[in-house]
């Protein structure tokens, strides 16, 4: 399969250390290029780097985003308009109607487009939802616990907290092994402890609870586990081992390639927006 060419959007420490070298080392794709507000920070990137993100998109068939939620909402817009397939960081936007916009951008213009929950593309995450789609399962938890507010710089996260970041990950995974998420109660503080409770349309509950508040030098946890009437499937955060990015790219190279959807696309990222905006709209 012809690589696809692929345009990177950002250029800060984590599209430094992750989305650059992951888009560029292959087989399935090639960074053709970077767009940065800051043009330095691009240069480090290995890539031509282009000052208008119009040029950009002239000279990829596919845009990868790793910048700030409000700004993707933002540009994924534009490269979805421009006929461009989206790989797209969780959350979707910094609100529902720039998620909502989004999705329906992707729509119209008939891209394809996928979301990088990391966890989706971990072996022990496809063992673990195969093994709740065995059992029955009525209910089950999750829960991720870090000290990332006293060490990240990233504003929104230190405006938002846990329920914006991590959140989209817990729910996504609890949805997936349980079923279409229908309802949230939110109790809690983002940038303190916040807990949800998730009805799930299959009749089952759920309980997620989520901070970013420990103590920076406290590893942290992060873990989910489902019951049902056949026994238990768990899932522990060390699931995420090196293969998770490759295939992911893979999976996003072939969805380009072939067309047609993705699970994870954009309609997706924009159900997991909404349940986070329900739960924040109740926490305020």
């Amino acid at each position: 399969m012809e690589p696809v060419s692929v345009g990177l959007i950002g250029a800060g420490p984590w599209a430094e250390a992750v989305h650059a070298p992951m888009l560029a080392s292959g087989p399935h794709t090639r960074l053709a290029g970077v767009w940065a507000r800051r043009p330095e920070a691009a240069a480090r990137l290995g890539a031509p780097v282009y000052e208008r993100v119009e040029e950009l998109f002239e000279v990829c068939e596919a845009v990868a985003f790793c910048v700030p939620p409000g700004v993707q909402a933002e540009l994924a817009v534009q490269a979805a308009k421009a006929g461009k397939a989206l790989l797209l960081e969780k959350p979707l936007a910094a609100d529902l109607d720039s998620a909502r916009r989004v999705a329906d951008a992707v729509g119209e213009a008939a891209v394809a487009s996928q979301m990088v929950l990391t966890f989706r593309y971990a072996p022990a995450t496809r063992e673990f939802l195969e093994r709740a789609s065995e059992i029955e399962a009525f209910g089950g938890y999750a829960v991720n616990v870090s000290g990332a507010l006293h060490t990240i710089d990233s504003p929104w996260r230190r405006e938002r907290g846990a329920i914006l970041d991590v959140g989209p990950h817990m729910i996504d995974l609890l949805d997936a092994a349980l079923g279409r998420v229908t309802g949230v109660r939110a109790h809690g503080d983002p940038l303190g402890w916040t807990g949800l409770l998730l009805e799930h349309e299959t009749g089952a509950v759920s309980e997620a609870s989520l901070s970013m508040a420990a103590r920076a030098e406290d590893e942290g946890v992060s873990h989910v586990e489902v019951f049902g009437r056949r026994g238990r499937a768990s899932l522990g955060g060390d699931s995420l081992g090196p293969d998770v990015f490759p295939a992911m790219v893979a999976e996003f190279a072939e969805t380009v390639r072939r067309g047609g959807g993705h699970p994870l696309d954009a309609r997706h990222g924009l159900r997991l927006q909404q349940i986070i905006t329900a739960a924040e709209t109740q926490l305020t």
